[in-house]
């Protein structure tokens, strides 16, 4: 991993202590994710309640600029002009380079119909079912590790192909057999598992960003 990959990470446990006993946990969640990117995978994230407002999260920071400018890159801006010369022109100077992610609590609609008609605890397996290529990333949020929607999903997902991350709590917990790599939040309480969980991935989208758009 580049140095200054390394010199984030040093920085996150600086300001949460906590954190030492996750960093190579954080450092292989970083490396799965970069390797899936760079061929052209996509994010599938998933959590409930404060877990999928982290979720919408992840995807936000992932989606559109974070801490640094993402221009589109010049070959792109050229075919944004090619179709049309002004509104090209509006797109290039406005769009952002993304790194492609989907919050699976995201779909009201599809969620609520599925849960209606099939089974609710398949509802992210689903999703994962339906959106997953070999080589996209599951990211599976759960305080608890227990989430039965979350494991299933974790399930599917290893089933096609894709990795899978988890990012739980201290406990040993039931998502954790299914996952390339289980990140353990060193709390027990809910409430102080999410507060970790935050600079857990905000590290992580800041390496992506680095990584990919640093440069």
């Amino acid at each position: 991993m580049e140095e200054k990959l390394h010199r984030f990470v040093e920085e996150l446990i600086g300001r949460h202590p906590k954190l030492q006993v996750c960093r190579w946990d954080i450092v292989g969640a970083y490396e799965i994710l970069r390797e899936s990117y760079e061929n052209h995978g996509t994010l599938l994230v998933a959590g409930n309640g404060g877990s999928a407002a982290d979720a919408e999260h992840i995807v936000g920071e992932l989606m559109k600029e974070f801490k640094m400018k993402r221009k589109v890159f010049s070959d792109q801006a050229w075919s944004l002009r090619a179709v049309n010369p002004e509104m090209g022109e509006r797109l290039a100077q406005n769009l952002q380079g993304a790194l492609p992610a989907i919050s699976l609590a995201g779909h009201p609609s599809l969620t609520t119909a599925y849960m209606n008609d099939a089974d609710s605890d398949l509802i992210f397996a689903q999703q994962v079912w339906g959106y997953g290529r070999p080589g996209d990333v599951f990211l599976g949020i759960s305080t608890s590790g227990n989430s039965a929607n979350v494991v299933y999903a974790a399930v599917a997902a290893k089933a096609k192909g894709l990795k899978v991350i988890g990012l739980t709590g201290q406990r040993e917990n039931k998502l954790q057999p299914y996952c390339d790599i289980c990140i353990h939040a060193p709390e027990t309480e809910t409430y102080r598992i999410q507060e970790l969980h935050l600079p857990i991935y905000h590290i992580l989208c800041l390496m992506l960003e680095e990584h990919f758009f640093g440069r």
